[in-house]
């Protein structure tokens, strides 16, 4: 894996919270050790109950969760968690692949979703996305202005601006175009859109992509020299016009 990106910190410096639950001890120790070496600090529990233990000793910047455990599972945790009032962000760990488990764990309040096998890389690429989105996390040094042209992108105020005029998009597709941005002159599959926007592919819904390409065109390139492109059969890619 490169780690091209960023080391990801709290708004105070200090390192990030990772709170891993799973009862399968070697899988917790494998998580452990990646999260680590992103400069993590990371506390591990093999039980709902540990883990709603854990969550109150550590608050955690970030959950991993497993759904399926032998004493409280995932989704009753999380449940207990947001009655306390705890938002913390949840990624969801599952052996189930099934569309209705997903989207069970994401409306409970779950913020994504892995199957299991998964690698280590994605679980890690997966919890930057989070941290970043809920506004725990900011990249150490790193500028939060993405430029394409005359295309800004805020990534902090959220702000979208084109050859100096404001652009209002909605949460979905100021994602989609932060994730162009930040793949510029490279072109991104609609597969690879899906999981990175939207975090989950339920297969056969690649007309969303298409849809949300056409309303982000309307927005950023109507009536001016268009940056976002197609590439036919492959995907969409974002760069400067020749």
């Amino acid at each position: 894996m490169t780690n091209a990106s960023p080391a990801l910190l709290r708004p105070d410096g200090t390192p990030l919270r990772v709170l891993v639950v799973d009862d399968e001890q070697m899988l917790t120790d494998l998580l452990s050790m990646a999260l680590r070496m992103e400069g993590w600090e990371v506390r591990t529990a093999g039980s709902g109950f540990q883990a709603l233990q854990a969550a109150r000793e550590f608050v955690p910047d970030a959950m991993v969760l497993d759904v399926m455990m032998p004493d409280l599972d995932g989704m009753a945790v999380l449940q207990r968690l947001r009655q306390s009032g705890d938002d913390v962000p949840v990624l969801f760990l599952t052996a189930k692949d099934a569309v209705s488990d997903r989207v069970a764990g994401l409306t409970a309040g779950g913020d994504d979703y892995v199957t299991k096998p998964f690698s280590l890389e994605e679980v890690v690429a997966r919890l930057r996305g989070l941290m970043r989105r809920a506004g725990t996390a900011h990249a150490a040094g790193a500028e939060p202005i993405l430029r394409v042209a005359d295309l800004t992108l805020n990534e902090d105020s959220h702000e979208v601006e084109r050859g100096g005029d404001e652009i209002e998009l909605t949460a979905t597709e100021f994602e989609l175009l932060r994730y162009l941005m930040r793949n510029q002159r490279r072109v991104v599959s609609k597969a690879q859109i899906l999981d990175r926007v939207w975090n989950y592919d339920f297969g056969g819904r690649s007309s969303v992509v298409e849809l949300y390409i056409s309303y982000l065109r309307k927005k950023i390139d109507h009536g001016r020299e268009p940056l976002i492109h197609t590439v036919r059969g492959v995907g969409y890619m974002i760069k400067v016009p020749q």
